[in-house]
């Protein structure tokens, strides 16, 4: 039985998460810090633009610091996919934060070959590079690219391991393949196993995601999960058959169950007949959880089938500048107040010959999160809101310009409806850029033949 744990969810998750996982008196043979969200390449993309040794993120220094030694002591190993669109970079600092620590002869492994850049022209001129939501070809993609990553499988990571290497980082791979790796490296299963390297999938799956199978945005009774301010990363057991147990560490708070579990396994799937991933097609309709209580819940069932010929890949490309704002309002008339408030700024800027080339407006303690499906007070008999912050956003062609419009914001201050307080969103009033995301599918044949794996000890 090989012991697998989530210990990340996302770039900005927290490192202590980690300190229960590896107290576990059973161990933890795989500690699998899961980074990357389509955001997160775009972000990670504009830290490279100022940096070109940047691309990575920037807490896996404190997560080498916090798991190395555990390593080091052959308690564990790490994979992360933390490498974002610089893996070589990412291998670079986990090795540095290894030798400050001092601990030397840990094997550090890097697999790159997701980075499409070098070869996109060449993989252009004979695969339609469609979207994948609105079906527009490649043709209609806005020059010029920065950047263009395939999501990879399991298989370079299993290579790694088969190499004996103590930390895994690598860029762009699917979330689950991570947690897959290891099973297949540990149980020797074959490629064409589909049940086995479906249910593998499932695995990474309900652990990718870090506490959200042991309570974390539980939709039913979220209210009775213990010590959610102790919430912990999951744990799962996976023996030689496929068979999982998904659990959590015992001295944490939390909760592992059926349905804690139920709602990992529907988060994000599209079809869950076709779960579609680098290594297999999982079908999970034919899945059984089975409530051992003591917060465990065995897995069993899984069925997969081939694999696609294709990997799903994500360009990027510059869409503009942003800006944002916030203008709070207190009741009676909160919400129409926040509504004349947004259109009062949007007149000065009109009237300031400013070009804005997309506006959003939500109002947050009314509609920013529900929109239209969710009931606002529409009738004399209904409540109004005690509060009501309209949120603005806009886009322009330049930074300058987007600057400039957040300028006619500050006038309301003292120029709005009554009973208000306007204050700048993201970046303190600075423009951002904003990155177009163009998600596609790419042969496996363009991008297979260039995957490596490279070692290099501390």
């Amino acid at each position: 039985m090989i012991r697998v744990a989530g210990g990340q969810g996302f770039y900005g998750d927290t490192p202590k998460a980690l300190d229960a996982l590896l107290a576990e008196e059973e161990g933890v043979d795989y500690l699998c810090l899961e980074a990357l969200a389509e955001l997160t390449l775009a972000i990670l993309q504009k830290d490279r633009q100022k940096d070109e040794a940047r691309g990575y993120t920037r807490d896996l220094p404190a997560y080498m610091a916090a798991a190395l030694p555990a390593v080091a002591a052959g308690r564990t190993k790490i994979i992360t996919n933390a490498g974002g669109i610089n893996p070589t970079a990412a291998a670079r600092a986990a090795i540095g934060t290894a030798r400050d620590l001092g601990l030397h002869g840990l094997k550090v492994a890097t697999v790159t070959g997701d980075d499409l850049m070098p070869r996109l022209d060449a993989i252009a001129a004979t695969t339609p590079l469609a979207h994948l939501d609105t079906d527009a070809p490649y043709t209609d993609f806005p020059a010029p690219t920065l950047f263009a990553s395939a999501y990879l499988g399991a298989r370079p990571i299993v290579d790694a391991l088969a190499q004996d290497a103590d930390v895994v980082i690598t860029g762009r791979v699917a979330d689950a393949a991570l947690f897959l790796a290891p099973l297949v490296h540990e149980h020797g299963w074959a490629w064409d196993d589909w049940d086995r390297i479906a249910a593998g999938t499932l695995v990474g799956h309900l652990l990718e995601c870090s506490g959200q199978s042991a309570g974390g945005n539980l939709s039913r009774q979220w209210w009775d999960v213990p010590r959610p301010w102790d919430l912990p990363y999951p744990i799962a057991e996976v023996d030689a058959d496929s068979t999982a147990v998904i659990t959590k560490p015992k001295a944490s708070g939390g909760r592992v169950s059926f349905d804690t579990v139920r709602h990992q396994l529907l988060y994000e799937v599209h079809d869950p007949t076709a779960y579609l991933s680098p290594d297999v097609v999982a079908d999970f309709t034919s899945t059984h959880f089975e409530d051992l209580g003591d917060d465990r819940v065995r897995v069993t069932d899984v069925r997969g089938r081939p694999a696609t010929d294709t990997y799903k890949a994500l360009l990027a490309h510059s869409v503009g500048w942003a800006g944002e704002a916030r203008i709070a309002f207190s009741w009676p008339e909160a919400h129409e107040k926040a509504t004349a408030a947004a259109a009062i700024f949007a007149k000065r800027v009109e009237q300031a010959g400013l070009d804005v080339d997309e506006w959003c407006v939500e109002m947050w303690g009314v509609d920013a999160l529900g929109g239209p499906t969710v009931p606002n007070a529409t009738s004399e008999h209904d409540a109004e809101p005690p509060d009501c912050v309209a949120r603005i956003a806009w886009r322009c062609a330049d930074p300058l310009t987007a600057g400039l419009v957040g300028r006619e914001l500050v006038p309301l201050t003292l120029s709005a409806p009554p009973a208000g307080m306007t204050g700048m969103g993201r970046g303190a009033g600075r423009p951002t850029e904003l990155l177009g995301l163009w998600p596609t599918l790419v042969e496996k044949t363009h991008v297979d033949p260039h995957v490596a794996v490279t070692i290099e000890e501390t």
